[in-house]
């Protein structure tokens, strides 16, 4: 997410020679970002040994729970996340153990998925998409529009608290790539929309309006499959980040 543009993330205040730990590091692309800000300690800590595996990171990693930091106290200058306290059931008890391991900040990098924005060739893909994400974060456990947490950094006893908005934009156009090409075939195929099916349903979508959202969904992937046989398909997806940082 950050190969082309890093100013967001200078609200961190990386120094030349911090300890970092970035929890949730999945495969290891902030970290590997983080590596390269710093020449200090730089750890990735996840809970899937399988993303760990699949980042073949040369910075060293750790599995373990966010939950239970297997560090002592004061152990980094900064601890960091990425799109990871959306995912928890209690962000303000993990916040609480980042700021047990950390002896300077905090910081977190949260998406809000409800103000996610799409523009398409496709008249009818930024309706659905927009229809299936209400139904989706509605019925979803955690609060995947999460994004700016001050509030959350305060309660935990965190000072100096800033935040920075980074909007990540994420467009398809020609020529198209194999991750492209699948995710049209998902939409046309309603695979991708099945994926969430207990969820929506969860928000109070009754299963004959899922089975209509469906329908159109499937239509409209065909559209795309269409246009990109074409080459006239262009999409653009805008999800708004914001970096959160609070003073231990």
């Amino acid at each position: 997410m950050w190969s082309d543009d890093r100013e967001a993330l200078d609200v961190l205040d990386a120094g030349p020679s911090d300890d970092v730990l970035d929890v949730g590091c999945g495969t290891g692309a902030l970290t590997r970002v983080l590596a390269e800000e710093t020449d200090g300690r730089v750890v990735g800590l996840d809970a899937d040994r399988d993303l760990l595996r699949a980042g073949a990171c040369d910075v060293p990693v750790v599995a373990g729970d966010a939950r239970s930091l297997p560090f002592a106290d004061d152990s980094f200058d900064l601890v960091v996340c990425q799109a990871l306290l959306i995912n928890l059931p209690d962000p303000e008890g993990v916040v609480r153990e980042f700021a047990r391991v950390a002896s300077d900040r905090i910081a977190a990098i949260e998406p809000d998925n409800e103000r996610v924005a799409v523009e398409s060739t496709v008249d009818a893909e930024p309706r659905l998409e927009r229809r299936a994400r209400e139904a989706y974060l509605a019925g979803v456990e955690t609060d995947v529009a999460l994004g700016p947490v001050p509030d959350l950094f305060e309660r935990t006893g965190l000072g100096d608290v800033r935040v920075r908005r980074y909007d990540h934009t994420r467009t398809i156009e020609p020529p198209y790539g194999e991750v492209a090409l699948k995710a049209a075939r998902r939409k046309a195929t309603g695979v991708g929309l099945d994926d969430d099916r207990a969820t929506i349903l969860a928000g109070g979508l009754a299963p004959e309006e899922y089975d209509d959202l469906r329908a159109d969904w499937r239509a409209m992937g065909r559209s795309v499959v269409e246009a990109m046989q074409e080459g006239d398909y262009r999409r653009e997806e805008t999800v708004p980040f914001f970096v959160t940082v609070g003073e231990v």
